[in-house]
């Protein structure tokens, strides 16, 4: 089944890794992929337009049917293998409605942490220091509200409960730049333990960026956080 699979991919996209480790997590190795150059801007080729008008990554195709983002992707091989591999979305509605909750909220944290580690990307004539104070104010307020979110559920406790789900899934390649980007430990102390407890899972050592791996240290973009 995996082999009628293709995904373009770049190294280090959050969108992009969270379909890595649902395709890892459904026990679907063996897929087509193509890892692509953000720097060459390979994403832009005429071959990932041809199936993504948006020329961006993840572009996932499987068989006949192409899905061009990411929840959507890992939403659908959930779907589609439902009995295969793990389970990632439960069938307690009370339990599906907060692993949804989590992966829908993935997005702020996601964003909030851009504002700040990637702010230089700002125009230089649009770039205010009392703008990136608030962005910093945005995020440590949003880093508070998912540590307590795993302080309520208790030590060990994954994104929405006691399983490896979804949210794991969508959320886990956002929260690991936070080490990579060097934030203060102090800012979301949870979130680390959180991050150190799935880090080694197979599926995520499986599709943990070639970079990385190369370079584990990212640069200093969240130390002053």
């Amino acid at each position: 089944m995996a082999q009628s699979m293709m995904l373009y991919w770049g190294s280090g996209s959050p969108p992009c890794w969270r379909v890595m480790i649902a395709l890892e997590e459904k026990m679907l190795q063996g897929y087509n992929h193509k890892l692509l150059s953000f720097d060459k801007k390979e994403h832009k080729s005429e071959e990932v337009k041809a199936l993504n008008p948006r020329a961006q990554v993840p572009t996932f195709k499987h068989g006949d049917i192409v899905v061009n983002e990411s929840f959507a992707a890992c939403l659908y091989l959930e779907s589609a293998f439902k009995s295969q591999g793990t389970r990632l979305i439960p069938d307690d509605p009370a339990e599906q409605a907060l692993v949804y909750q989590r992966v829908f909220e993935t997005n702020n944290l996601q964003q909030k942490m851009y504002d700040v580690a990637f702010y230089d990307h700002v125009p230089e004539g649009e770039r205010h220091e009392s703008a990136l104070k608030r962005n910093k104010e945005s995020l440590v307020a949003e880093l508070k509200l998912w540590d307590g979110y795993l302080e309520k559920m208790g030590k060990g406790s994954y994104l929405a409960g006691k399983n490896f789900t979804m949210a794991d899934v969508v959320c886990f390649p956002v929260i690991a730049y936070f080490p990579r980007l060097h934030c203060p430990r102090e800012r979301c102390p949870r979130l680390m333990e959180y991050y150190e407890m799935v880090k080694d899972r197979p599926s995520i050592k499986a599709s943990w960026p070639p970079h990385w791996l190369e370079k584990p240290e990212g640069p200093d973009m969240l130390k002053n956080l």
